[in-house]
């Protein structure tokens, strides 16, 4: 048993880590959910994440994509504890981060009977070839809320 251990540690040791990932060059954020305090956090861990040297990408879908509107409802604009932060107010900052990239989804627009200029500078429409792209490359890790 003893040497069985012993072949298994020099393998390993030969072969190097096999668990371990490179980190990521993006983080992919999947927003949707209604509720102040979830986008919010999920602005918070895209920051994080840009801080860490990760690219944000983040997508705003269904009730999310109003935190991306000039005229947000007040429910992503309120200030939330324990920092007083807003999800708008976050996303605004990570809007202005180089390489952010901040979108809608493509049919978030459409369904609200609106056009692109009901939202804030920095957010463009998805195209959703780039943005299967975006979720599928080697290089970027997908964060769902």
């Amino acid at each position: 048993m003893k040497k069985l251990i012993l072949a298994a540690c020099a393998a390993a040791t030969l072969t190097g880590p096999t668990l371990a990932q490179d980190a990521p060059e993006t983080l992919v954020t999947i927003l949707t959910a209604p509720e102040p305090q979830t986008q919010l956090m999920a602005m918070v861990l895209a920051m994080q994440a840009a801080k860490q040297g990760a690219a944000a990408h983040i997508l705003l879908c269904g009730p999310a994509g109003d935190i991306a509107l000039k005229d947000a409802p007040a429910s992503a604009t309120a200030p939330q504890p324990p920092r007083d932060m807003s999800p708008k107010g976050l996303l605004t900052k990570i809007a202005g981060l180089p390489g952010a990239k901040v979108e809608v989804c493509a049919i978030y627009l459409p369904s609200k009977g609106a056009k692109a200029d009901v939202l804030m500078d920095g957010v463009t429409i998805a195209k959703p070839p780039a943005m299967a792209a975006a979720m599928i490359a080697p290089n970027a890790r997908i964060a769902s809320y």
